[in-house]
């Protein structure tokens, strides 16, 4: 068992908040119990994933996605209200990290990427933007499409391929999770053969085309499950807590 206020000062140190300018607060954003037994870790505290939670006897609840973000309307109804009062009503803190768990490079959404790929990491990604992604490279060179099937095997889901034309083997790749497409012209600046993300809009095909960049699209969920879980694994070794990773399936 371990004091939630310690949790949370860890956790913040941890995955150093402070250098990130993000969209949402990142560290504690709904206050329970004052000791966790069981932490609770998925990728976004969906009510789905606060119902689970609530059905193991998890005293606190980690993801990647959380609440109260700069877009988002203030009043407290609706589906926000039926959230809060799953929360408040069970006893159950909720801890978010949005961009410090992409950016880590350990326990870091990229870094897992990275690690459970086989991927060789080289240096990072987002020159004039947060530097949240790696470029690197494959230990040797493949067919783009045997690249889409390898990494659809480690996901467990389909990816969309936006082939280049250009080559059809990938050798050097840089990748950067979540809503990331946008670094695909750093990515290109780099002299990388693919760029992998988890989400693709229409400019998207355009760019990769004519920048003779392959573009793969793998999942906004897929692609940031392992920070989370990962992370919390590490808070069970430092703490001696109990921890689970609920993966609450998102298809995109």
């Amino acid at each position: 068992m371990v004091a939630l206020i310690d949790l949370v000062q860890y956790s913040n140190e941890a995955l150093e908040v402070d250098k990130f300018q993000d969209y949402a607060p990142n560290g504690l954003q709904v206050e329970g119990a004052r000791d966790v037994e069981l932490l609770v870790t998925g990728v976004t505290a969906n009510l789905a994933l606060l119902e689970a939670a609530v059905e193991v006897g998890a005293q606190a609840v980690m993801v990647h996605h959380g609440y109260f973000w700069k877009s988002e309307a203030a009043p407290v109804v609706g589906m926000k209200r039926n959230r809060l009062k799953v929360l408040l009503e069970n006893n159950i803190s909720l801890l978010a990290y949005h961009l410090p768990l992409d950016a880590h490079n350990v326990w870091g959404n990229n870094a897992q990427l990275a690690y459970r790929n086989d991927w060789i990491i080289r240096g990072r990604l987002g020159a004039g933007k947060t530097p949240l992604g790696f470029y690197g490279e494959l230990s040797q060179s493949i067919g783009v499409l045997q690249f889409c099937q390898n990494v659809e095997r480690t996901l467990g889901r389909s990816v969309q391929l936006i082939d280049s034309g250009v080559h059809s083997e990938v050798k050097r790749l840089a990748w950067c999770s979540g809503a990331a497409q946008s670094y695909i012209e750093d990515a290109a600046s780099l002299g990388v053969d693919l760029f992998l993300s988890g989400e693709i809009s229409e400019q998207t095909v355009h760019i990769a085309k004519e920048m003779g960049i392959h573009y793969v699209a793998a999942g906004h969920h897929a692609t940031e499950r392992y920070g989370v879980s990962c992370f919390g694994e590490h808070l069970t070794e430092k703490f001696k807590i109990r921890h689970q990773f609920i993966d609450i399936d998102c298809p995109v």
